[in-house]
């Protein structure tokens, strides 16, 4: 019964995603192709200096993302040492500077890794000014990046890829902003809360005293789904009931989650021309995300153990309004996005339950991934898989009439190369240093053993690809985790913008060729299932050791 209504219930997240599909993915396109601009838009172009008809080469356009993001840092980590002395602060002090710089490049890189309880330490100001404002404009930059890359495969010897503030500022006011008002109001008619009261206090039905916090939530909960940020108004993030109160309020999170990112690959084909090529990609997306989640239900329900029989499955940490389906698809969806938001603890999933959050990140978040990072990490693995079938037959691969030269797969090679080097080197650090290890196994961990370090190998997978879930039992607020993972987190994010916008450059410099009898199929289920097959073969030639010493060892004992 468990299984059936399982599948139900993902039989419906796919309608309504195919409903949202075509007409989301076109109007993409549409606005993104635009010549036209409106008032605001206008407006902001003077206030700005720019002229929204020039275009930008990819050092230009990196240099924009650059500053734009610098900006963004300094502006987050300033209001939280303000908290004091700013309205609606709640009484809350400044924010230490090490959690500072965390939480301000958290938020900038679309991670919303949270080591505080935010409930408790950040005012509404805060919340408001510094991070709600993020949640909006780093899922922006993230998608137009990725809209910079599409241009790179489009366009002829042309040597630019579009002009970043028109795609920021389009981004947010013609797409995250009106339908994250509409998302919020939906919340709020969901029981999700929005108020400026602080804290009430009320007397229970023992006597004693309680206090409730309020809030500005359903707004903040709408962009933090939407934009794939995932940062939670509480500490207990989408598990609590004033963000996230009933079962059709999470599955409605849930398609927030993944419209742009599965919406984007038809905006890819649209612009390329070529409407397959969307398919294709939306093809291996969707494959992926089915096996990931039917392993970790499968994994959750089949809970060994006393109590999870009697509760049906491994019910530890999870709401009983969402139950052990909900819970899988929110989980699978939080982390194959690079949103991070988690409606039930992922340290309390079952090991092997618990790898497969683990294993989504490490795939990349490509299934269907960020808003905008997904499809850029896709079509990175689009171009390495057409350059490995090249070898195969023994021609120079080609990939939308673009030839995949030395440059092209150099520039792919390295973007792979980022986040595994971070997550590994990051874990690592963590137990050889001997002050830093005596800090981490003393104060930060909770559970020693192989948990222990699968929870550290967590967290610098989910800091190094952006994606801000954890594994709980870990106490981060520290000096090093402050700091390792902060860098982490930067790392993750601008490295492979660099080396995305590069390839961008480079494609949109070329002319096309023409496609011959020889040239590679990219729309057909055969390039599909290789595209699938090198996600996964580069994922676990990568991290299956380390792996094997955390969540597959536990698994197995």
């Amino acid at each position: 019964m468990d299984l059936w209504f399982a599948v139900l219930q993902a039989l419906t997240l796919a309608l309504v995603l195919a409903l949202i599909y075509r007409p989301l993915g076109d109007y993409m396109a549409a606005f993104y192709q635009s010549s036209r601009d409106n008032r605001v838009e206008r407006g902001f172009y003077r206030l700005v200096g720019v002229n929204p008809r020039s275009q930008q080469t990819w050092q230009s356009y990196l240099r924009s993302v650059l500053a734009f993001s610098l900006i963004g840092v300094l502006f987050v980590y300033v209001i939280q040492r303000a908290q004091a002395v700013l309205p609606y602060s709640l009484g809350f002090p400044a924010i230490p500077s090490g959690l500072s710089f965390n939480t301000a490049v958290s938020f900038v890189t679309n991670t919303n890794w949270q080591s505080y309880s935010p409930d408790v330490t950040m005012g509404y100001s805060v919340q408001m000014l510094g991070l709600a404002v993020q949640n909006f404009v780093s899922a922006a930059v993230g998608i137009a990046v990725a809209i910079a890359l599409v241009r790179g495969f489009a366009q002829r010897r042309t040597g630019t890829i579009g002009n970043f503030w028109v795609d920021l500022t389009r981004g947010v006011l013609r797409l995250l902003l009106p339908v994250a008002i509409l998302a919020a109001l939906v919340l709020l008619a969901g029981g999700v809360i929005q108020n400026l009261t602080g804290f009430t206090d009320v007397t229970t039905i023992t006597g004693a005293t309680q206090s409730i916090p309020g809030g500005p939530v359903a707004s903040q909960e709408a962009i933090k789904m939407f934009g794939t940020n995932g940062g939670g108004f509480f500490n207990a993030n989408s598990a609590h009931p004033f963000e996230n109160p009933t079962a059709w309020t999470s599955m409605f999170q849930i398609v927030l989650m993944l419209a742009i990112p599965f919406s984007l690959p038809r905006t890819f084909g649209t612009i390329v021309g070529d409407k397959r090529q969307g398919y294709a990609i939306l093809g291996a997306m969707a494959a992926i995300f089915v096996v990931s989640l039917t392993a970790l239900t499968l994994f959750e329900l089949g809970g060994a153990g006393t109590a999870p029989l009697a509760a049906g499955g491994a019910m530890e940490g999870k709401e009983q309004r969402f139950g052990i389906i909900g819970s899988a698809i929110f989980g699978t969806a939080s982390t194959l996005t690079s949103t991070g938001a988690v409606n039930s603890m992922h340290d309390s999933f079952t090991a092997l339950g618990g790898l497969m959050p683990m294993l989504n990140m490490m795939l990349g978040e490509v299934a269907p991934g960020g808003t905008g990072s997904g499809l850029y990490g896709m079509l990175i693995l689009a171009v390495i898989t057409v350059f490995i079938a090249g070898l195969l037959v023994g021609r120079t691969p080609e990939y939308l009439g673009k030839k995949i030269g030395p440059r092209e797969i150099k520039i792919a090679s390295l973007y792979i190369l980022v986040t595994p080097t971070l997550v590994l080197a990051g874990t690592a650090l963590s137990f050889a240093i001997p002050a830093v290890r005596a800090d981490v196994e003393g104060t930060s961990i909770w559970n020693p053993g192989l948990h222990g370090l699968s929870e550290v190998l967590y967290a610098f997978t989910s800091a190094a690809n952006n994606n801000g879930s954890a594994f709980a039992g870990l106490t981060a607020n520290t000096p090093w985790f402050n700091t390792a993972l902060g860098v982490a987190m930067l790392l993750g994010r601008f490295l492979p913008i660099v080396l995305v916008l590069a390839l961008a450059g480079a494609l949109s410099a070329q002319d096309t060729v023409p496609a011959t009898r020889g040239t590679l199929p990219t729309h057909r289920m055969q390039f599909v299932g290789l595209l699938v097959g090198v996600t996964v073969i580069i994922t676990a030639l990568t991290y299956f050791p380390v792996l094997a010493l955390g969540p597959l060892a536990e698994g197995l004992q």
